[in-house]
């Protein structure tokens, strides 16, 4: 039974972090359990990778349990209830969920040494060191800051794949005249959601960085307000969503300023009053003659250099991108691709960048294999692989990448060109004119199928990506194979090994907002 799955997974999870009283928040995104911990001793880290169900973890603000797309939304809840009803009883009634003892601190934190990295744990502690040290290099006050923004776009992420289906699913319908009556109450709902965007964004803009959410949210109601044709200024008219999801962002983080100056200087007895008014009417006037306009000027630009780098350097801009974006995601600059992201799809109905980004995923499962296949007596490094593909085929690249490519060296390095030939494949046919985009950000790989779009009719658009995905797969793979790993290499790790369970520890996440990074994040790397 799926039900008795989820709650069997919930309840391993909860006494490997601590249980119930070690936590201090829980929640999720695209693929991660997101959990706030109060006393991280307590959480059996190597006891959490060997459950079945676990694809990896991640310590980043919250500590995040990868459990891949559609399990989370499952386990979630299932976990919550048993939370609640956890510390529902007395401390000394609390129930251990499992019924086992849990597993010794020891085993968690001092997993069995061996003289060389030669298993799948090995190459997962390495991974985790290189996660540390990169996430201690990556807490810098841009980097930070763009975390925060990425925070404000991801929970947006479940409503774009919805709509963007829908969309789909009524543009078939179009296309072959099936179900009239049906396609005008589609098109309305797969619109519905974009038409608001920017009071999605206004509202979690405010709540992200310390404001009032309902104050955000009404500063960039003010952006898609139909009646904001009969202003004028500069010589020109606006237009009900000028500036789009740019000018909500700016016109919340305006109102979170003066909502704060003002709770500080105006007096408490006149405060229930006046904050709310001067918030949203200051910050609604700069909004108006100033930000809106600002904000237009910037999406439009970013519409613009898109289509135009596409169309006249697409296979250069492609093969850039493509190769470059896994190297992005570990400086954490990627997070800033989330706002363009959502501009496109605001602007044009789809993002073309994303598709290109997704080739990165494609790259490390190509290499994935040909090390597979390369340490034919590993049965360790052989049994993580095998286990982490089929979630790097549907764009969760984590456990690839930090549990066996990024320790090992050259396969991260062969996996990047793989990306970087997808990148360019899809790069070049943007630049003949077979556009490749999709309606919305977060998933990757083959989860990215529903979501193609593009401004050829649909069939050819999903055979580009998929032929883009088939160069990745097929460049990383060959890359990989002959220069991916040394003979010496080849020598250290290819002797046969059989010390348990294999795991392994995922990349950092910057979505969907930690994506988070969240992303859950595009392009195999999910966030958030």
């Amino acid at each position: 039974m799926p039900d008795d799955q989820n709650r069997a997974t919930a309840a391993a999870i909860l006494p490997l972090v601590g249980g119930a009283a070690n936590l201090t928040s829980i929640a999720h995104c695209m693929t991660r359990l997101r959990l706030g911990i109060q006393d991280r001793a307590l959480v059996q880290d190597e006891a959490l990778k060997a459950l079945p169900a676990v694809l990896g973890v991640v310590e980043d603000d919250t500590y995040q349990i990868v459990l891949g797309p559609g399990t989370v939304a499952r386990v979630t809840p299932e976990f919550e209830r048993l939370v609640a009803r956890s510390r529902a009883l007395p401390p000394a009634e609390e129930p251990d969920p499992t019924g086992l003892p849990p597993a010794p601190a020891s085993a968690a934190h001092h997993p069995a040494a061996t003289p060389s990295a030669t298993t799948a744990e090995e190459l997962a502690a390495q991974g985790a060191t290189l996660k540390a040290r990169q996430k201690s290099r990556n807490a810098t006050p841009v980097k930070l800051f763009l975390r925060r923004i990425a925070n404000i776009f991801v929970p947006l992420i479940p409503a774009l794949i919805g709509c963007g289906i829908i969309a789909g699913i009524n543009g078939l319908l179009t296309n072959f005249g099936l179900l009239p009556a049906l396609v005008p109450a589609l098109a309305a709902m797969a619109s519905g959601f974009m038409s608001l965007i920017a009071v999605f964004v206004g509202y979690n803009t405010a709540k992200e960085f310390g404001g009032t959410p309902v104050l955000g949210g009404a500063v960039a109601a003010v952006i898609v307000f139909p009646g904001v044709t009969h202003i004028a200024a500069f010589g020109r008219h606006l237009s009900p969503g000028q500036g789009g999801v740019l000018g909500a962002l700016a016109a919340a983080l305006l109102a979170v300023q003066v909502e704060k100056w003002c709770r500080r200087t105006v007096p408490e007895a006149l405060d229930v009053l006046l904050t709310p008014t001067v918030t949203v009417l200051v910050t609604g006037l700069v909004t108006l003659f100033g930000l809106m306009y600002a904000a237009g000027g910037v999406a439009t630009a970013i519409g613009s250099c898109a289509t135009w780098l596409l169309a006249h350097g697409g296979a250069l801009a492609g093969f850039v991108l493509g190769g470059l974006f896994l190297p992005l995601v570990m400086l954490g600059l990627h997070q800033a691709l989330i706002p363009l992201h959502t501009t496109l799809i605001e602007q044009q109905g789809y993002t073309v960048l994303l598709p290109i980004l997704a080739m990165a995923g494609a790259g490390q499962v190509g290499a994935a294999i040909a090390v597979y296949l390369r340490l034919p007596r590993n049965r360790s490094i052989r049994r993580t692989i095998k286990s982490a593909l089929p979630a790097g085929f549907l764009g969760v690249g984590e456990p690839l990448i930090y549990g066996v490519s990024l320790p090992l060296g050259r396969p991260f390095i062969t996996a990047c060109l793989g990306g970087a030939f997808g990148g360019a494949f899809i790069g070049l046919f943007n630049q003949l004119g077979d556009t490749v985009g999709s309606t919305a950000i977060g998933p990757s790989g083959w989860a990215l199928f529903p979501l193609v779009k593009g401004d050829q009719p649909l069939a050819t658009t999903l055979v580009i990506y998929a032929l883009g995905l088939a160069t990745g797969y097929v460049t990383g793979f060959l890359a990989t194979y002959f220069f991916g790993l040394s003979k010496q290499t080849r020598a250290e790790l290819n002797t046969p090994t059989d010390h348990g369970p294999a795991t392994t520890t995922p990349e950092p996440d910057t979505t969907t907002p930690a994506n988070p990074t969240p992303l859950e994040t595009p392009a195999g790397l999910r966030a958030p």
